[in-house]
Protein backbone atom coordinates (compact mmCIF):
# COMPACT_ATOMS: atom_id res chain seq x y z
CA UNK A 1 0.00 0.00 0.00
CA UNK A 2 1.44 3.48 -1.18
CA UNK A 3 1.56 5.56 1.90
CA UNK A 4 2.86 9.29 1.72
CA UNK A 5 6.32 10.43 2.01
CA UNK A 6 5.67 12.35 5.21
CA UNK A 7 3.92 9.13 6.82
CA UNK A 8 6.43 6.27 8.38
CA UNK A 9 5.67 2.99 7.06
CA UNK A 10 5.53 -0.14 9.87
CA UNK A 11 8.69 -1.33 8.28
CA UNK A 12 10.26 1.89 8.91
CA UNK A 13 9.36 2.53 12.32
CA UNK A 14 11.55 2.54 15.05
CA UNK A 15 14.71 0.92 13.73
CA UNK A 16 17.11 0.77 11.44
CA UNK A 17 18.53 3.70 9.48
CA UNK A 18 15.48 4.33 6.94
CA UNK A 19 13.82 4.96 10.62
CA UNK A 20 16.40 7.34 11.37
CA UNK A 21 16.62 9.42 7.58
CA UNK A 22 12.89 9.75 8.29
CA UNK A 23 13.36 11.33 11.50
CA UNK A 24 16.24 13.33 10.63
CA UNK A 25 13.95 14.61 7.24
CA UNK A 26 11.41 15.68 9.76
CA UNK A 27 12.33 17.02 12.80
CA UNK A 28 8.85 18.55 12.73
CA UNK A 29 6.72 15.41 11.76
CA UNK A 30 3.17 16.82 10.72
CA UNK A 31 0.20 16.20 13.95
CA UNK A 32 -2.78 14.25 12.93
CA UNK A 33 -5.93 16.50 14.03
CA UNK A 34 -8.84 13.82 14.58
CA UNK A 35 -12.34 14.85 15.57
CA UNK A 36 -14.67 13.44 17.53
CA UNK A 37 -17.72 14.13 20.23
CA UNK A 38 -17.44 14.70 23.59
CA UNK A 39 -18.95 11.58 25.15
CA UNK A 40 -17.14 9.10 27.02
CA UNK A 41 -17.91 6.19 24.43
CA UNK A 42 -16.62 8.68 21.87
CA UNK A 43 -13.45 9.20 23.31
CA UNK A 44 -12.90 5.37 24.29
CA UNK A 45 -14.12 4.79 20.15
CA UNK A 46 -11.46 7.98 19.13
CA UNK A 47 -8.28 6.22 21.40
CA UNK A 48 -9.31 2.55 19.74
CA UNK A 49 -8.44 3.91 15.95
CA UNK A 50 -5.67 6.39 16.88
CA UNK A 51 -4.27 3.47 18.50
CA UNK A 52 -4.64 1.50 15.76
CA UNK A 53 -2.30 4.05 13.81
CA UNK A 54 -0.40 4.86 15.78
CA UNK A 55 0.67 0.93 15.73
CA UNK A 56 0.65 0.88 11.62
CA UNK A 57 2.51 4.67 12.14
CA UNK A 58 4.48 4.88 15.03
CA UNK A 59 6.73 8.01 14.12
CA UNK A 60 3.24 9.98 13.81
CA UNK A 61 2.11 11.90 16.63
CA UNK A 62 -2.18 12.48 17.02
CA UNK A 63 -4.04 15.09 18.58
CA UNK A 64 -7.96 15.00 19.86
CA UNK A 65 -9.91 17.86 19.68
CA UNK A 66 -13.88 16.70 20.92
CA UNK A 67 -17.07 19.10 20.16
CA UNK A 68 -20.65 18.98 20.79
CA UNK A 69 -22.62 18.20 17.98
CA UNK A 70 -26.65 19.10 17.29
CA UNK A 71 -27.49 15.70 18.94
CA UNK A 72 -25.37 15.98 21.79
CA UNK A 73 -27.16 19.37 22.83
CA UNK A 74 -30.71 18.92 21.82
CA UNK A 75 -31.88 16.51 24.52
CA UNK A 76 -35.91 16.94 24.86
CA UNK A 77 -37.33 15.76 21.44
CA UNK A 78 -36.74 12.34 19.64
CA UNK A 79 -34.04 12.00 17.27
CA UNK A 80 -36.90 11.30 15.08
CA UNK A 81 -38.31 14.50 14.91
CA UNK A 82 -35.10 16.69 14.88
CA UNK A 83 -35.67 16.86 11.19
CA UNK A 84 -31.42 16.86 10.94
CA UNK A 85 -30.04 14.29 8.99
CA UNK A 86 -26.55 14.98 10.40
CA UNK A 87 -27.49 15.09 14.00
CA UNK A 88 -23.74 13.78 15.52
CA UNK A 89 -21.69 14.73 12.60
CA UNK A 90 -22.64 18.54 10.76
CA UNK A 91 -20.08 20.34 13.54
CA UNK A 92 -17.38 17.50 12.73
CA UNK A 93 -17.63 17.95 9.25
CA UNK A 94 -17.61 21.70 9.51
CA UNK A 95 -14.30 21.58 11.41
CA UNK A 96 -13.10 18.79 8.73
CA UNK A 97 -14.50 21.21 5.92
CA UNK A 98 -12.59 23.98 7.73
CA UNK A 99 -8.96 22.00 8.06
CA UNK A 100 -9.53 21.97 11.93
CA UNK A 101 -9.39 18.67 11.83
CA UNK A 102 -7.99 16.02 9.58
CA UNK A 103 -10.09 13.02 10.08
CA UNK A 104 -13.09 12.59 12.43
CA UNK A 105 -14.16 9.03 13.86
CA UNK A 106 -17.78 8.02 14.12
CA UNK A 107 -19.97 5.45 15.02
CA UNK A 108 -20.91 4.43 10.98
CA UNK A 109 -24.73 4.32 12.15
CA UNK A 110 -24.77 8.16 12.64
CA UNK A 111 -23.37 8.50 9.06
CA UNK A 112 -25.79 9.28 6.83
CA UNK A 113 -25.86 6.96 3.31
CA UNK A 114 -25.42 10.89 0.99
CA UNK A 115 -22.71 12.85 2.60
CA UNK A 116 -21.80 16.30 2.16
CA UNK A 117 -19.93 16.94 -1.02
CA UNK A 118 -16.02 16.61 -0.61
CA UNK A 119 -16.29 14.19 2.14
CA UNK A 120 -15.78 10.41 2.10
CA UNK A 121 -15.55 7.71 4.65
CA UNK A 122 -12.03 6.32 4.34
CA UNK A 123 -11.93 3.53 7.04
CA UNK A 124 -14.27 0.85 8.48
CA UNK A 125 -12.87 -0.79 11.33
CA UNK A 126 -13.48 -4.51 12.28
CA UNK A 127 -17.22 -4.33 13.26
CA UNK A 128 -18.10 -5.39 17.05
CA UNK A 129 -21.16 -7.30 18.39
CA UNK A 130 -23.69 -5.49 15.80
CA UNK A 131 -26.67 -6.09 18.29
CA UNK A 132 -29.27 -4.76 20.49
CA UNK A 133 -28.74 -5.51 23.88
CA UNK A 134 -31.44 -4.67 27.12
CA UNK A 135 -30.49 -3.28 30.27
CA UNK A 136 -33.07 -3.62 33.32
CA UNK A 137 -33.62 -1.28 36.53
CA UNK A 138 -32.02 -2.61 39.38
CA UNK A 139 -35.63 -4.60 40.65
CA UNK A 140 -35.83 -6.07 37.49
CA UNK A 141 -32.76 -7.78 37.49
CA UNK A 142 -33.08 -11.26 36.12
CA UNK A 143 -35.79 -10.61 33.94
CA UNK A 144 -36.25 -10.92 30.20
CA UNK A 145 -38.33 -8.28 28.42
CA UNK A 146 -40.95 -11.27 27.65
CA UNK A 147 -41.11 -11.72 31.62
CA UNK A 148 -41.58 -7.95 32.33
CA UNK A 149 -44.71 -7.18 33.97
CA UNK A 150 -47.34 -5.97 31.86
CA UNK A 151 -47.29 -2.37 31.03
CA UNK A 152 -43.64 -2.13 31.63
CA UNK A 153 -42.03 0.93 30.24
CA UNK A 154 -38.86 0.75 28.25
CA UNK A 155 -36.87 2.90 27.02
CA UNK A 156 -35.79 3.75 23.18
CA UNK A 157 -34.76 6.51 21.31
CA UNK A 158 -34.54 3.95 18.24
CA UNK A 159 -38.30 4.17 16.27
CA UNK A 160 -36.47 0.76 14.51
CA UNK A 161 -36.13 -0.65 18.12
CA UNK A 162 -39.55 0.25 19.53
CA UNK A 163 -41.58 -0.99 16.25
CA UNK A 164 -40.05 -4.51 16.08
CA UNK A 165 -40.20 -5.00 19.81
CA UNK A 166 -43.38 -3.86 20.01
CA UNK A 167 -44.40 -5.97 17.72
CA UNK A 168 -42.90 -8.89 19.19
CA UNK A 169 -43.83 -7.74 23.04
CA UNK A 170 -47.15 -5.91 22.92
CA UNK A 171 -47.64 -6.56 26.71
CA UNK A 172 -44.67 -3.42 27.03
CA UNK A 173 -45.17 0.34 26.22
CA UNK A 174 -42.03 2.10 24.39
CA UNK A 175 -40.93 5.76 25.26
CA UNK A 176 -37.99 7.48 24.28
CA UNK A 177 -34.91 7.76 26.31
CA UNK A 178 -31.88 10.98 24.91
CA UNK A 179 -28.66 11.59 26.48
CA UNK A 180 -25.27 9.68 25.88
CA UNK A 181 -24.92 6.10 27.31
CA UNK A 182 -23.99 7.63 31.20
CA UNK A 183 -27.00 9.82 31.12
CA UNK A 184 -29.39 6.61 30.00
CA UNK A 185 -28.10 4.45 32.67
CA UNK A 186 -28.23 7.29 35.20
CA UNK A 187 -32.04 7.87 34.32
CA UNK A 188 -32.80 4.14 34.31
CA UNK A 189 -31.29 3.60 37.44
CA UNK A 190 -32.38 6.77 39.60
CA UNK A 191 -35.72 7.49 38.34
CA UNK A 192 -39.02 4.83 38.11
CA UNK A 193 -40.33 5.51 34.96
CA UNK A 194 -38.46 3.09 33.11
CA UNK A 195 -38.11 -0.60 33.79
CA UNK A 196 -35.50 -1.16 30.81
CA UNK A 197 -33.90 0.45 28.42
CA UNK A 198 -31.96 -0.69 25.10
CA UNK A 199 -28.73 0.06 24.16
CA UNK A 200 -26.10 -1.05 21.36
CA UNK A 201 -24.28 -3.85 22.50
CA UNK A 202 -21.10 -2.34 21.02
CA UNK A 203 -21.29 0.82 23.39
CA UNK A 204 -21.76 -0.95 26.08
CA UNK A 205 -18.64 -3.23 25.54
CA UNK A 206 -16.40 -0.70 24.60
CA UNK A 207 -17.17 1.26 27.85
CA UNK A 208 -16.76 -2.08 29.88
CA UNK A 209 -19.64 -2.49 31.43
CA UNK A 210 -21.01 -5.80 29.66
CA UNK A 211 -21.82 -6.41 33.86
CA UNK A 212 -25.21 -4.51 33.43
CA UNK A 213 -26.33 -6.52 30.05
CA UNK A 214 -29.48 -7.80 30.43
CA UNK A 215 -30.34 -9.62 27.23
CA UNK A 216 -29.12 -9.34 23.65
CA UNK A 217 -31.85 -9.24 21.47
CA UNK A 218 -30.96 -11.43 18.25
CA UNK A 219 -31.99 -10.77 14.99
CA UNK A 220 -35.01 -12.71 14.88
CA UNK A 221 -35.91 -10.38 17.77
CA UNK A 222 -34.81 -7.16 16.67
CA UNK A 223 -32.49 -6.70 13.74
CA UNK A 224 -30.16 -3.85 13.68
CA UNK A 225 -29.39 -0.42 12.47
CA UNK A 226 -27.03 -0.09 9.47
CA UNK A 227 -23.04 -0.25 10.09
CA UNK A 228 -24.65 -0.82 14.07
CA UNK A 229 -21.25 -1.94 15.79
CA UNK A 230 -18.27 -0.50 13.05
CA UNK A 231 -16.40 2.45 13.07
CA UNK A 232 -16.41 4.91 10.45
CA UNK A 233 -13.25 7.40 9.86
CA UNK A 234 -14.61 10.24 7.71
CA UNK A 235 -11.73 12.56 5.97
CA UNK A 236 -11.86 15.38 3.10
CA UNK A 237 -12.58 13.13 -0.19
CA UNK A 238 -9.12 14.83 -1.55
CA UNK A 239 -6.89 14.45 0.78
CA UNK A 240 -4.96 11.72 -0.87
CA UNK A 241 -2.39 11.28 2.09
CA UNK A 242 -5.37 10.73 4.81
CA UNK A 243 -6.88 8.61 2.35
CA UNK A 244 -4.00 6.51 2.31
CA UNK A 245 -2.93 6.74 6.26
CA UNK A 246 -6.39 5.72 7.17
CA UNK A 247 -6.77 2.77 4.37
CA UNK A 248 -5.06 0.73 6.12
CA UNK A 249 -7.78 0.45 9.14
CA UNK A 250 -10.55 -1.11 6.20
CA UNK A 251 -11.87 -4.46 7.34
CA UNK A 252 -12.86 -6.07 4.18
CA UNK A 253 -15.77 -8.51 5.91
CA UNK A 254 -16.98 -5.32 7.92
CA UNK A 255 -16.50 -2.84 4.81
CA UNK A 256 -18.64 -5.65 2.00
CA UNK A 257 -21.06 -6.15 4.94
CA UNK A 258 -21.67 -2.30 5.46
CA UNK A 259 -21.92 -1.55 1.58
CA UNK A 260 -24.77 -3.68 1.19
CA UNK A 261 -26.34 -2.10 3.73
CA UNK A 262 -25.95 1.25 3.53
CA UNK A 263 -26.86 -0.02 0.05
CA UNK A 264 -29.73 -1.19 1.10
CA UNK A 265 -31.04 1.70 3.22
CA UNK A 266 -30.23 4.72 0.44
CA UNK A 267 -32.23 2.93 -2.21
CA UNK A 268 -35.16 2.58 0.15
CA UNK A 269 -34.63 6.91 0.90
CA UNK A 270 -34.61 5.30 4.93
CA UNK A 271 -33.35 7.12 7.95
CA UNK A 272 -33.75 7.57 11.35
CA UNK A 273 -37.63 8.87 10.93
CA UNK A 274 -38.62 5.65 9.69
CA UNK A 275 -38.04 1.96 11.13
CA UNK A 276 -35.43 0.55 8.97
CA UNK A 277 -33.24 -2.63 9.66
CA UNK A 278 -30.92 -5.08 8.40
CA UNK A 279 -28.96 -7.82 9.60
CA UNK A 280 -25.70 -9.24 7.45
CA UNK A 281 -23.78 -12.17 7.92
CA UNK A 282 -20.98 -14.07 5.51
CA UNK A 283 -20.30 -17.62 4.70
CA UNK A 284 -18.86 -19.90 1.94
CA UNK A 285 -18.18 -16.48 -0.08
CA UNK A 286 -21.76 -15.51 -0.13
CA UNK A 287 -23.11 -12.24 1.46
CA UNK A 288 -26.14 -12.86 2.96
CA UNK A 289 -28.82 -9.56 3.75
CA UNK A 290 -31.71 -9.69 5.55
CA UNK A 291 -33.67 -6.51 5.30
CA UNK A 292 -37.03 -5.23 6.64
CA UNK A 293 -39.31 -2.34 6.88
CA UNK A 294 -42.23 -1.75 9.80
CA UNK A 295 -45.09 0.96 10.61
CA UNK A 296 -44.64 2.79 13.64
CA UNK A 297 -46.44 0.57 16.10
CA UNK A 298 -45.22 -2.64 14.26
CA UNK A 299 -48.28 -4.44 13.60
CA UNK A 300 -47.47 -3.84 9.15
CA UNK A 301 -43.86 -5.05 8.31
CA UNK A 302 -41.96 -6.62 5.36
CA UNK A 303 -38.81 -8.54 5.66
CA UNK A 304 -36.95 -10.25 3.43
CA UNK A 305 -33.49 -12.28 2.64
CA UNK A 306 -30.99 -12.11 -0.59
CA UNK A 307 -27.29 -13.52 -0.93
CA UNK A 308 -24.98 -13.18 -3.69
CA UNK A 309 -21.48 -14.07 -3.96
CA UNK A 310 -19.17 -11.74 -2.69
CA UNK A 311 -15.52 -13.33 -1.57
CA UNK A 312 -14.18 -11.04 1.34
CA UNK A 313 -10.84 -10.20 -0.44
CA UNK A 314 -7.52 -8.98 1.44
CA UNK A 315 -6.43 -5.22 1.19
CA UNK A 316 -4.29 -5.46 -2.02
CA UNK A 317 -1.15 -3.20 -2.30
CA UNK A 318 -2.13 -2.15 -5.58
CA UNK A 319 -4.76 0.60 -5.43
CA UNK A 320 -7.52 1.55 -7.77
CA UNK A 321 -8.80 4.80 -8.38
CA UNK A 322 -12.72 4.25 -8.57
CA UNK A 323 -15.28 6.94 -6.65
CA UNK A 324 -16.97 6.05 -3.98
CA UNK A 325 -19.94 3.70 -3.06
CA UNK A 326 -22.52 4.93 -0.19
CA UNK A 327 -19.81 7.28 0.90
CA UNK A 328 -17.16 5.30 1.24
CA UNK A 329 -13.60 4.97 -0.30
CA UNK A 330 -11.60 1.80 -0.19
CA UNK A 331 -9.06 1.95 -2.95
CA UNK A 332 -7.39 -0.94 -1.33
CA UNK A 333 -10.07 -3.42 -1.58
CA UNK A 334 -11.18 -5.35 -5.16
CA UNK A 335 -13.89 -2.91 -7.17
CA UNK A 336 -15.98 -5.53 -7.81
CA UNK A 337 -16.27 -7.35 -4.60
CA UNK A 338 -17.25 -3.66 -3.38
CA UNK A 339 -19.81 -3.48 -6.50
CA UNK A 340 -21.42 -6.66 -5.70
CA UNK A 341 -22.22 -5.77 -2.13
CA UNK A 342 -23.79 -2.62 -3.34
CA UNK A 343 -25.90 -4.45 -6.09
CA UNK A 344 -27.24 -6.94 -3.26
CA UNK A 345 -28.04 -4.00 -1.16
CA UNK A 346 -30.04 -2.01 -4.00
CA UNK A 347 -31.51 -5.30 -5.31
CA UNK A 348 -33.11 -6.30 -1.54
CA UNK A 349 -34.53 -2.68 -1.42
CA UNK A 350 -36.21 -3.17 -5.53
CA UNK A 351 -37.81 -6.40 -3.94
CA UNK A 352 -39.15 -5.30 -0.87
CA UNK A 353 -40.40 -1.99 -2.87
CA UNK A 354 -42.09 -3.68 -5.26
CA UNK A 355 -44.00 -5.48 -2.73
CA UNK A 356 -45.51 -2.05 -1.37
CA UNK A 357 -42.24 -1.40 1.19
CA UNK A 358 -42.63 2.40 0.52
CA UNK A 359 -46.35 2.84 1.08
CA UNK A 360 -45.29 1.15 4.94
CA UNK A 361 -42.34 3.74 5.14
CA UNK A 362 -44.80 6.73 3.39
CA UNK A 363 -47.12 6.21 6.37
CA UNK A 364 -44.46 5.91 9.01
CA UNK A 365 -42.81 8.88 8.16
CA UNK A 366 -46.23 10.92 7.79
CA UNK A 367 -47.37 9.71 11.45
CA UNK A 368 -44.28 10.41 13.02
CA UNK A 369 -43.93 13.55 11.69
CA UNK A 370 -47.78 14.12 13.23
CA UNK A 371 -46.81 12.85 16.46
Amino acid sequence: MTRPAYFSSPAMAGNGPSAATAEDNNPKMRVIRVGTRKSQLAHIQTDSVVASLKTLYPGLQFEIIAMSTTGDKILDIALSKIGEKSLFTKELEHALEKNEVDLVVHSLKDLPTVLPPGFTIGAICKREIPYDAVVFHPKFVGKTLETLPERSVVGTSSLRRAAQLHRKFPHLEFKSIRGNLNTRLRKLDEQQEFSAIILAAAGLQRMGWQSRVGQILRPEECMYAVGQGALGVEVRAKDQDILDLVGALHDPETLLRCIAERAFLRHLEGGCSVPVAVHTAMKDGQLYLTGGVWSLDGSDSMQETMQAAVDVPAQSDGAEDNPQLVGITARHIPRGAQLAAENLGISLANLLLSKGAKDILDVARQLNEAQ
